[in-house]
């Protein structure tokens, strides 16, 4: 699942903190004052959860920090929050906050109990091993069914130096989740039904045909956009490394390094043939200029007659508008561009690291309680609660064994938004959050604008994995260097498009290698490579 907020940025002021927390916490998963009476409790059971065996009868409270101001920090008011805490037997006090805050907390060492941020590149996350406990650690100790339900690649993936994995992360795909077919495709090529059929189901693989149907497009459709892209803000939208994924352009090279897609010959051939087609007047200078509300606002009211599109489970809502009040209308997904050379298209999803990542911090007064809390939320039996509430309360099966919401919660979640949020919370409370859930739910569940979509992508994604995380470390002059080539290709990309001429063309790309001649390309080229190989090892691939 992607989300768009940045969060997590690198704490600058944590060195003196992390040494005041790590000197104050040497103590190891068993010798937390508080859980020493963990064999009076329970005895450890691999096949059973602990929280299932634990006969602790004071309710625990636990503290947790949410590196986000925008997290909702009520409990137990909601339908999730309240089978949490009689499940489990607690109570959590959340505390929200920002950077400075989450600084703050180290500084003060009174770290929260549990610990959620959102950048897995921080000198938080670096150094969890000096105020987090090892993760494997607290599974030996108090809960072994966390290696039941717990993903071994993501483990792995998070493994620090001293070969113990601190945080795990919501959201996280493994290789075996894409090739589940439970994970669904986010990348589509849209076209309105009516013009595809109006036009007789026209090709648009080569950049001859699609050329050539664009122009089709707007001399029988001179109202609407012939194509158009996501809002490019302050990146590429849809036209950089999505578009290259749709094409099915390789991640690295033949030797296996880092491979600059934007330079790729088939990549380029398809930006000479977009080019083509804004100087036929096919691709409007709007499009270049347009927010992310202008986009939606044309994406809903169905100006664009076909659509490169990135996110489509975030623009759901409106091509289900649209859908709705123009049946017959709606955006159907179809091959599109296509490589020369036949490659399938490489499509991207939610990566192995993940989004929010989520600590015990070696301040936790009950460890035990808290490592029950993990191994609660990434099973499946948490991971149906967190998405779809309690059976017979908010859901039920249908005779598929698929799972659909009550028809009272159905109604609610339709027309009363802040309702149903407030009192079921279902899809929010996400901390181990993971798409394969969508899966579980009835066609009821499903948004019928995404259902074709979704089957066009099925056995199309393909991991990611090893050109994760492999950017220089922040505030180094690399850094600092890519920033500035990540800039310059934005605006590259755009003069491509526009440019006015082939020949234009080939000045503008000439320009940009020159960039990246000048601006310590090779450095940066030798980092990624140096973090693939970490990447490969990690994942098993060397």
């Amino acid at each position: 699942m992607k989300f768009n907020k940045t969060i997590g940025k690198t704490i600058l002021l944590l060195g003196s903190a992390f040494l005041l927390v790590a000197c104050g916490n040497e103590e190891s998963a068993g010798s937390q004052s508080g859980t020493d009476d963990i064999a009076e409790r329970y005895e450890l059971d691999a096949s059973t959860p602990a929280w299932e065996l634990d006969t602790k009868e004071e309710v625990t409270e636990l503290t947790w920090y949410v590196n986000a101001d925008w997290w909702n920090d009520t409990w137990g008011e909601d339908t999730v929050t309240k089978k949490m805490e009689e499940d489990l037997n607690i109570k959590i006090n959340f505390i929200k906050g920002d950077d400075t805050n989450l600084n703050m907390m180290f500084s003060s060492e009174d770290v929260a109990d549990i610990v959620t941020i959102f950048d897995s590149n921080s000198q938080v996350a670096k150094e969890a091993n000096t105020w987090a406990y090892a993760l494997n650690e607290l599974a030996e100790t108090y809960d072994p069914h966390w290696n039941e339900v717990a993903a071994e690649d993501t483990l792995n993936w998070f493994k620090l130096e001293d070969g113990n994995t601190y945080g795990y992360p919501n959201y996280s795909n493994t290789a075996a989740d894409y090739e589940s077919g439970m994970i669904p495709s986010n990348t589509n090529f849209l076209i309105r039904k009516d013009v595809y059929e109006a036009l007789g189901e026209p090709e648009f693989g080569s950049p001859e045909e699609f050329i050539a149907t664009m122009e089709m497009i707007n001399e029988e459709f001179p109202e609407l956009v012939p194509f158009g892209f996501n809002a490019l803000g302050d990146g590429v939208g849809s036209l950089g490394d999505v578009f290259q994924d749709f094409l099915g352009v390789d991640l690295v090279d033949a030797d296996g390094n880092f491979k600059n897609r934007n330079l790729d010959e088939e990549y380029l051939v398809w930006l000479r043939t977009l080019r083509a087609v804004h100087e036929d007047g096919n691709i409007s200078d709007d499009s270049f200029a347009d927010d992310g509300t202008a986009f939606e606002e044309k994406l809903k009211s169905g100006q664009y007659a076909t659509i490169m599109a990135s996110g489509t489970a975030q623009m759901s809502g409106f091509l289900q508008s649209w859908m709705a009040a123009n049946p017959g209308s709606e955006y159907i997904a179809i091959d599109g561009p296509q490589h020369s050379e036949g490659n399938t298209p490489k499509l991207n999803q939610s990566g192995i690291t993940g989004w929010m990542i989520n600590y015990i911090s070696k301040d936790a007064e009950d460890p035990a309680k808290a490592m029950q809390i993990f191994t609660y939320l990434q099973s499946e039996y948490g991971g149906i609660l967190t998405n779809f509430g309690v059976e017979g309360e908010t859901f039920a099966y249908d005779e598929e064994g698929n799972i659909e919401l009550l028809p009272e919660v159905q109604d609610v979640k339709d027309n009363d938004a802040e309702r149903y949020k407030v009192d079921y919370r279902l899809s929010e409370f996400i901390f181990f959050g993971h798409d394969k859930y969508q899966a579980m739910a009835s066609n009821s569940l499903q948004t019928p604008a995404l259902v074709q979509p979704r089957e066009w992508g099925e056995g199309l994604l393909y991991p990611h994995f090893i050109l994760e995380n492999i950017d220089p470390s922040p505030g180094t002059q690399e850094a600092r260097n890519l920033s500035a080539i990540n800039t310059n290709w934005n605006t590259t990309l755009v003069s491509l498009i526009r440019a006015g001429s082939d020949e234009a063309f080939d000045s503008v790309l000439a320009d940009y290698e020159l960039f990246l001649e000048n601006t310590g390309w090779d450095a940066i080229v030798e980092i990624r490579n140096e973090n693939i190989i970490e990447n490969k090892e990690k994942l098993g691939l060397e």
